[in-house]
């Protein structure tokens, strides 16, 4: 659990009148979200629009396709905030080495420190840690005895693995396992959109899937996540990342978002992923649902 959630729940009543002030008078001040393409981002992006929205802005939310895309859509103006990953900002975003012995809260300063030299700010992380994981069946992994990522890197030879279209190319993903693990020369990588990853495991169509910490699917078809055995992932919780300049001007985008963090645990993103990705409900719903919920709407 990270040291940096802050605690609300002692005003909401001031919480309240925020949102009150936010939405009288004048017009609405726009803001654009962004978010990744997979089921976990299009779920935030759609809090944080709604969130917002609800707070008095004029929210809009579009989708982008990697992080480095949303990384230049902030600096560029097109977007003004977003929600990515520490882990990923550290290695693949700034490029910095992450030592195994480094804490969340490490990482988080990194990175913040990073963000603030170009003219940008994070919020305040969620506790769940969305890692990067490699899975297999359970039938696969007993059958190869595959139980680390270790295992693995000496076994790819003779296997398919099915990813998204980032992992082969990042530096927390296949050309880092390559470097920090050795090995890793899969039979055959095949990029698949994020939904059909799982359905290929169960399908048999590949051996191994890329996926990530707080999937609902991993507890749904009881699927083996292997140990990584050498501490290559660095901590993988979120944060909202904003545009200095919009958070100077508008201060009380803090007051909204961070209540969203403060209840994000694992067990809850894992339902909420599953209610989209596993129930085939709508991830602006799904959403509305959440913030209903928990009194933030």
């Amino acid at each position: 659990m990270l040291n940096r959630r802050i605690f609300i729940g002692a005003s909401l009543t001031a919480w309240f009148g925020l949102l009150t002030a936010c939405s009288s008078g004048g017009d609405q001040p726009q803001l654009t979200v962004g978010s990744k393409e997979f089921t976990e981002q299009y779920i935030l992006g759609n809090m944080y629009e709604i969130a917002l929205d609800n707070a008095g802005f004029d929210a809009e939310y579009k989708v982008l396709a990697s992080s480095n895309e949303n990384h230049e859509a902030l600096l560029n103006g097109e977007i003004d905030l977003y929600p990515e990953y520490t882990g990923t900002a550290l290695l693949s975003i700034f490029n910095l080495e992450f030592d195994p012995g480094q804490t969340a809260d490490q990482v988080y300063d990194t990175v913040e420190e990073a963000y603030n030299a170009e003219g940008l700010a994070i919020l305040e992380p969620t506790s769940f840690n969305n890692t990067y994981a490699l899975m297999m069946t359970q039938e696969r992994a007993d059958e190869l005895d595959v139980k680390t990522v270790s295992d693995l890197s000496t076994k790819a030879g003779e296997l398919k693995l099915g990813t998204d279209r980032e992992f082969p190319t990042r530096a927390d993903g296949l050309v880092g396992l390559q470097e920090v693990y050795g090995g890793f020369n899969f039979d055959d990588v095949v990029v698949l959109d994020a939904g059909l990853l799982y359905a290929g495991l169960e399908e048999n169509e590949i051996d191994v899937t890329t996926g990530y910490g707080t999937d609902g699917q991993i507890d749904a078809f009881d699927l083996v996540v292997l140990e990584d055995d050498k501490g290559f992932w660095p901590p993988y919780p979120v944060v909202p990342v904003v545009r200095q300049e919009v958070l100077d001007e508008h201060p009380e985008i803090a007051d909204v978002l961070n209540p969203i963090a403060a209840l994000l645990d694992s067990e809850t993103m894992q339902q909420l992923n599953w209610e989209v990705a596993g129930n085939s409900r709508e991830p602006d719903e799904v959403a509305r649902e959440f913030l209903e919920t928990n009194g933030l709407l």
